[in-house]
């Protein structure tokens, strides 16, 4: 009987388990619909998932991260215009993007000649941040084309030889090799530059300047880790400290020597284009663990102190002040500085005395260079300190296009905690978040936060494995947070610009030093100050969704456009509805895109889009004055369809 009944059940049993598995299928899908949130049915899902196979090699075969047109090419890198491929083969964007004129190719729209002449001279006001209009109101409209890179430009050399070694073609000017021969600054050797780590204050190399001032300043041990250069010619202190593990923010501002700070960034050292002048420095307060001026022909001794007041705010409590060359030493250099002793002895005077009011030991002199250090309680330390106004801003961290004034910053609060040496100092709460001073972070929230981002950054990898080599020396977080993206992907090889939007919600900057990572604060409605070509891979979680309604997407872009590298990488983080608009917008921009699902589920709405900007230069384009017509040949030799 068990047999009989056994057999009668076996044919009709395909019957019920068609309907049960059509059954299952249907409601498996109609539940997927409804979670997935999307609102458009399964199109987006499947289309996303189409691009986000569980093979590792399905995933990366449409888009590749490598480079093709490498530093070491750079004798025939006019050769690597050639097109392989046309933009015409791809479907056609919403929106196409002419590339400007060959003229732009160093185009750095809040730092132009033109617009800066038209300011006034004084407290180098002509020198700062003067962004063009989003609209005509003020004549000059921001540009809506493609910054394009000069002919022959080629990949930098990977870090470390990049210090020493820069392609003619990425920067081609010469005279800094001419007017800072005698100082060692930088040679013309064929097709490089050569860089032997020469400076004014420094000729015979930054490795024996730093060697005196370590006499004095504890580098090693990691007490020492970020570094502010002002006045920082090509950056050689900052690309010769990285190697005892410092991290030094330079900062120049655009003038005659217009390829100062573009040197420092080919070379893969972190600056900027910037200035001491009359607003406040892009930074929080107690920023810095040393201050560095080398021959940078600050007034100091002015306007009743102001610039070391600045320079005293953003340094941290036991940190550094050197100033090297005028007027340290001025008995035995007056004639060679060709100034008088009247002069230089009444600055070098002004200078004590605005030291001892901010509460600065002298720890010594050594020949031209000047060290103070900053107490590590500057109320207490100094009872006879003159009356000086306290700086009474209710909120410390708002200096974004801020006055500087003659005050004094007040001391951290009591109980903010110290910091650990780097690299300690990368995993360690920071005391800014112990005490209590970002709101809705503390020590659990804030752990949290960092191994979010640990898992975020094992998913990228798995896209994209260069990011575990040194294809990318700088880098960038367009929406830094508390640093969590650049902890996770910290390298000695690499380097991260973490960029705080005065959009945030939190003022979240002072947490990103307090780990020994460096940044700045920045408004991404405008430019940022940088050249053109200046960042190897750009990070940005959620810019678009935080600046919505602000600026135009369009602007934005177009701006990530200017600063990344011809076969730079974008990873964006952001609403699928958010990326969608951004890759039929990039698309007319050149750029090769491939979507992701977020790690954890393909039904949350946040998703990864991965971008490549193509290789193409002005050459390629046969760009003329007017920059209008978009040529066909428009990537570069062994780029991808």
């Amino acid at each position: 009987m068990a047999n009989k009944s056994s057999s009668s059940g076996a044919r009709t049993s395909p019957l019920s388990l068609v309907i049960a598995m059509a059954l299952c299928c249907f409601f498996y899908l109609l539940g997927a619909w409804q979670r997935s949130g999307y609102g458009k049915g399964d199109t987006i899902a499947a289309a996303v998932n189409l691009h986000t196979s569980c093979d590792p090699a399905a995933i990366t075969s449409s888009l590749t991260f490598e480079t093709h047109h490498h530093g070491d090419d750079a004798s025939s890198s006019n050769t690597t215009s050639s097109s392989s491929s046309s933009p015409a083969s791809e479907s056609s964007p919403e929106e196409s993007f002419p590339p400007c004129a060959a003229a732009l190719a160093d185009h750095t729209p809040c730092h132009e000649q033109d617009r800066a002449m038209k300011f006034p001279r004084k407290n180098m006001l002509y020198r700062e941040r003067h962004c063009p209009s989003s609209s005509t109101g003020d004549g000059e409209a921001r540009l809506r084309c493609l910054v394009p890179a000069p002919a022959g430009y080629v990949t930098p050399f990977p870090w470390p030889k990049s210090r020493d070694y820069v392609p003619l073609a990425n920067a081609p000017y010469k005279s800094l090799t001419v007017e800072k021969a005698v100082q060692n600054w930088v040679q013309y050797e064929g097709a490089v530059f050569r860089f032997p780590g020469g400076g004014t204050q420094f000729p015979q190399g930054a490795d024996k300047y730093i060697d005196r001032l370590a006499t004095v300043i504890p580098f090693a041990g990691g007490h020492v880790r970020t570094v502010l250069d002002t006045g920082c010619g090509v950056a050689s202190l900052g690309a010769y400290l990285d190697s005892r593990g410092v991290i030094t923010m330079s900062f120049a501002p655009r003038d005659s020597h217009e390829a100062q700070v573009q040197f420092a960034l080919e070379r893969g050292v972190p600056a900027f284009i910037g200035v001491l002048g009359s607003i406040k420095l892009p930074f929080p307060p107690r920023s810095f663990d040393m201050a560095h001026c080398s021959r940078c022909l600050i007034p100091w001794g002015a306007n009743g102190g102001m610039y070391m007041m600045e320079i005293d705010r953003v340094l941290r409590p036991g940190g550094y002040w050197v100033l090297s060359g005028p007027p340290i030493n001025w008995k035995a250099n007056h004639r060679a500085w060709e100034r008088s002793e009247a002069d230089l002895s009444g600055e070098q005077q002004r200078i004590e005395e605005f030291a001892a009011m901010l509460c600065w030991e002298k720890v010594t002199e050594i020949n031209e260079i000047g060290i103070w250090r900053k107490r590590l309680d500057p109320a207490a330390a100094c009872p006879d300190r003159p009356p000086v106004r306290p700086c009474d801003d209710a909120n410390p961290d708002d200096v974004w296009y801020k006055n500087m004034e003659t005050c004094i910053t007040p001391p951290v609060a009591a109980g903010a905690g110290e910091l650990k040496p780097f690299p300690e100092r990368l995993t360690a709460v920071p005391p800014r978040i112990s005490s209590g001073a970002v709101p809705g972070f503390m020590a659990e929230s804030y752990g949290e936060e960092n191994r979010l981002w640990e898992r975020h950054v094992a998913a990228y990898k798995k896209v994209n494995y260069k990011l575990s080599t040194e294809r990318y020396r700088n880098i960038m977080d367009m929406n830094a947070g508390v640093g969590g993206f650049a902890a996770a992907i910290f390298s000695p090889k690499a380097w991260v610009m973490n960029v705080v939007p005065t959009a945030a919600e939190l003022s979240t900057l002072g947490v990103v030093y307090e780990r020994g990572l460096i940044g700045m604060y920045h408004d991404w409605c405008e430019a940022f100050s940088t050249y053109p070509r200046t960042y190897d891979l750009i990070h940005a979680n959620g810019i678009f969704t935080l600046y919505k309604d602000r600026c135009k997407m369009e602007d934005i872009l177009l701006e990530m456009d200017r600063i990344l590298r011809p076969e730079g990488t974008v990873i964006f983080r952001d609403d699928v509805d958010v990326l969608l608009k951004v890759q039929r917008t990039v698309k007319g921009m050149r750029w090769k895109t491939l979507m992701a699902n977020h790690e954890d589920s393909p039904h949350l709405r946040e998703k990864v889009l991965f971008a490549v900007k193509r290789y193409w230069t002005a050459a390629s384009e046969g760009s003329s004055e007017d920059g209008k017509k978009m040529d066909s040949s428009s990537e570069g030799k062994g780029s991808e369809e």
